[in-house]
């Protein structure tokens, strides 16, 4: 692994831990040139599924958007960033080969449900279009049943 600091070939490892429930290794690497600490996330390469958007074109899944979405739906909410990792985690381990953006976008609505409420009524509110009050009123009196 080069130094992100100096692109020194020589550096060393100084912990490992698993993360997102054993899927993700962790390492706290330190350069032997610079000395400066730096983290390195190892992960499954995986054949992401294929993504049909809604008009019908085909693209490959980009999980660094789905995080991003996710991120922005929990911003200042009180969610880790181990949730977030389990959640997209989930959906990273199904074995379909193409997926609806339509799925995937009903998928984050539940996971946020589970997660953080206000969260799922931001995203909703984003996902679903609201264009007024009305709208807002009608998903949080359907999450308070």
């Amino acid at each position: 692994m080069r130094c992100p600091f100096c692109q020194s070939d020589e550096t060393k490892v100084l912990e490992t831990r698993l993360v997102a429930d054993g899927a993700q290794v962790r390492r706290r690497r330190e350069c032997s040139a610079c000395n400066e600490r730096y983290l390195t996330r190892e992960t499954v390469d995986l054949n992401l599924p294929r993504l049909i958007k809604r008009d019908g074109a085909r693209e490959s899944f980009d999980e660094y958007k789905l995080c991003y979405g996710l991120l922005k739906a929990l911003e200042k909410r009180p969610i880790n960033a181990t949730q977030i990792e389990t959640s997209v985690h989930k959906l990273r381990m199904q074995s379909e080969h193409e997926v609806s953006s339509n799925k995937i976008g009903e998928w984050v609505m539940t996971e946020l449900k589970a997660l953080d409420e206000v969260a799922y009524i931001r995203f909703a509110s984003v996902y679903r279009q609201f264009q007024d009050i009305k709208a807002f009123r009608e998903e949080i009196d359907k999450l308070m049943k």
